[in-house]
């Protein structure tokens, strides 16, 4: 479950219970024994210890139960339409609202109700998603061994992978890995399937659509969908850059049934999922579009750290916040209409099938769900190609970096953020955990720094992000006090010292410190079946199929030594390939504010930097620096080849 939830609701239980019902308290009814006593036992209660305790605890019951009325029920009506009768605006977000007595003729229809009956309401029937009792047997549990602290030896073997069952070739339909589940002990499983297909996300209007499609999709099967959940079964539909994604989860036993009867819905029944008016077509817009519009008062540094991200993904990977609101305000019922109906027609099928199913009863759901979607297969050229991170451009550490410089779009936050982030594009693993190891090694540095030592900003940090066989360290800082020439000047001033101040001083025994603190991270067992699922689908969609990639990275950190480290630090940062983007978000008012940055400087026109040695990106450039660095992976990818040959 949620950590943090869970957190919240003892802490808040521990001001109302005794240590014994901490967690047991919230959820009980009648834990008085008298009006002066209560229950400090957590354990279930059958039966009333005396005549007087019962009488007094239905005296409490029926006092509870007459307080549910009409008289104090709190009704929240949302809607957009409702704005000009706002009189009222909450504090943080500015929010419009009012507040008004129910009137006496709705209270008294409220204590009039009709009979259910008339108004077609009757008690649930039977959920038939509940789990059978010969549906809840666990097929393969896992030894019964005592409990034992897993030795060094124990993390560094690798969970067994998931197999290929079922391939049908590059041309073919399915390519399938299964699972069978003798670790986790429960009668569940997941089952992962994707098809993939060029066409779903090929212009920002379709990527729109897709969002549409999505939320109509839950949206309208939510009341067969609600039993399911009851039961302990989810599922998940995704429109991705690569294709459609269906998952499902939870107790096996139903899970075939509810698989084929979702997947119907979306691939056969299209119209059944779609908005059945102009109205609801609107609403599902008015939603998505709430959902884009709260991007403009994220954080300075959430604006900063998305522009800069953006710049490494391929155009038709990820659409601009507002290339999304703007073709989803282009959209249509009937473009949607078009877009639902072929979404599912043509492509090549990936799935992994995991948990407590046997191989016979996964070759059967597979081929239960192939024979609902009824797709057309492709040939290998219109397989839809994998993500790749898009290089920054490669200057020399003594020559200035592309520099990324945006209007902050919320007018009233007076903070200003600075994102810097320089890029590796090696793939090996050495060079993966040496990136995770130089972070481990400059963070508390870079916070002491610039928080504690000059209290730029109460915002500062730093951190490892991946893209494909990409990695990026990324360095950032949010002020109310200081503009971005100067956070960008001090954040520089620190990766100057870097070598010096964080790296020299150490000795072999620190980095064998820092080295086993993410070997344990990387090699901590999975806690849950859908977290192995989860690491295991990665690989898959990835196409890396690297299984055992915590142990293989493990490995690659034991025989990193010091001067690794220092080498690694040189090739990113003191080099003459040095790949860094300097990302600025400047507020319009406050102390922090300078000039106003152009939405463009000219980059389309002039060119990748042509005729100086610092590429400067306003907003409305980073589509054309996009598509030319795009261009330039081509040409680095087809050097590769050319050097392998």
């Amino acid at each position: 479950g949620n950590g943090g939830k869970f957190a919240t609701a003892v802490s808040t239980a521990m001001q109302k219970y005794p240590p014994s019902l901490y967690v047991a308290g919230p959820m009980r009814l009648a834990l008085a024994e008298s009006e002066t006593k209560i229950i400090k036992s957590s354990a279930p209660r059958s039966e009333f210890s005396s005549t007087e305790q019962e009488i007094f605890t239905k005296q409490l019951v029926t006092q509870l139960i007459s307080k549910l009325t009409a008289d104090g029920v709190m009704v929240t009506v949302m809607s957009k339409g409702f704005e000009p009768l706002a009189n009222k605006k909450e504090k943080w977000y500015g929010t419009k609202y009012r507040v008004s007595p129910i009137s006496r003729s709705t209270l008294d229809r409220m204590h009039s109700p009709a009979n259910a009956a008339l108004l077609d309401i009757y008690y649930p029937k039977p959920n038939r998603f509940i789990p059978s009792e010969e549906g809840l047997r666990v097929k393969r549990p896992p030894p019964r061994n005592k409990k034992v602290k897993r030795t060094f030896e124990a993390r560094m073997t690798p969970v067994p992978p998931p197999r290929v069952i079922r391939d049908d070739g590059p041309a073919g339909r399915w390519t399938v890995y299964f699972k069978e589940d003798n670790r986790f002990d429960q009668p569940k499983a997941f089952l992962v399937f994707q098809l993939l297909t060029r066409d779903v996300y090929s212009s920002a209007k379709r990527a729109a659509l897709s969002k549409l499609y999505e939320e109509s999709a839950v949206d309208n099967l939510e009341e067969y969908a609600y039993d399911a959940s009851l039961a302990g079964l989810t599922y998940d539909i995704q429109v991705l850059p690569r294709g459609v994604r269906l998952t499902f989860g939870g107790y096996n036993d139903k899970l075939p049934e509810f698989a084929k009867y979702i997947s119907r819905k979306l691939a056969q029944e299209v119209t059944s999922v779609l908005p059945k008016s102009d109205a609801e077509f609107e609403r599902y817009k008015e939603r998505l579009e709430r959902g884009y519009s709260a991007f403009d008062v994220k954080q300075p540094y959430a604006h900063a750290s998305y522009y800069a991200y953006l710049t490494f993904q391929p155009p038709e990977f990820q659409y601009s916040n507002s290339e999304m609101r703007k073709a989803l305000m282009e959209t249509t019922y009937f473009d949607l209409l078009a877009y639902v109906e072929c979404l599912w027609c043509t492509g090549k099928g990936e799935a992994l099938v995991q948990g407590n199913l046997d191989e016979s009863e996964a070759k059967d759901l597979v081929n239960v769900v192939d024979k609902t979607l009824g797709f057309k297969t492709i040939p290998e050229s219109e397989i839809p190609p994998r993500v790749r991170a898009l290089p920054l451009p490669s200057k020399s550490q003594n020559s200035k970096p592309t520099r990324l410089t945006v209007s902050e779009p919320n007018t009233s936050n007076e903070n200003c953020a600075v994102h810097i982030v320089l890029q590796s594009l090696s793939p090996t693993e050495k060079d993966h955990v040496l990136i995770e190891l130089m972070s481990a090694v400059v963070e508390e540095p870079f916070f002491a720094e610039l928080r504690t030592k000059q209290q730029l900003g109460y915002i500062v940090s730093s951190g490892v992000r991946s893209l494909a066989e990409a990695r990026s360290l990324a360095f950032i800082a949010q002020s109310s006090v200081a503009p971005v020439e100067k956070l960008t000047e001090e954040i520089l001033k620190f990766l100057d010292s870097v070598k010096i101040r964080c790296l020299d001083p150490l000795n072999e025994g620190d980095i064998a410190v820092y080295a086993k603190s993410l070997i344990d991270r990387k090699t901590e067992p999975d806690k849950t079946l859908a977290v192995e699922v989860t690491r295991n689908w990665s690989e898959i969609s990835s196409g890396q199929l690297q299984f055992d990639r915590p142990q293989r990275e493990a490995g690659a950190l034991l025989d990193i030594r010091k001067a690794d480290l220092i080498d690694f630090w040189d090739r990113i940062y003191n080099s003459e390939e040095r790949r860094m983007l300097i990302t600025e978000d400047v507020p319009k008012s406050g102390a922090a504010s300078s000039k106003r940055p152009p939405k463009t400087t000219g980059y389309a026109e002039k060119g990748a930097g042509a005729g100086s040695d610092e590429v400067k990106l306003g907003v409305d450039d980073i589509q054309s620096f996009r598509a030319d660095r795009e261009t330039m992976l081509d040409v680095l990818e087809m050097a590769a080849v050319a050097e392998k040959s």
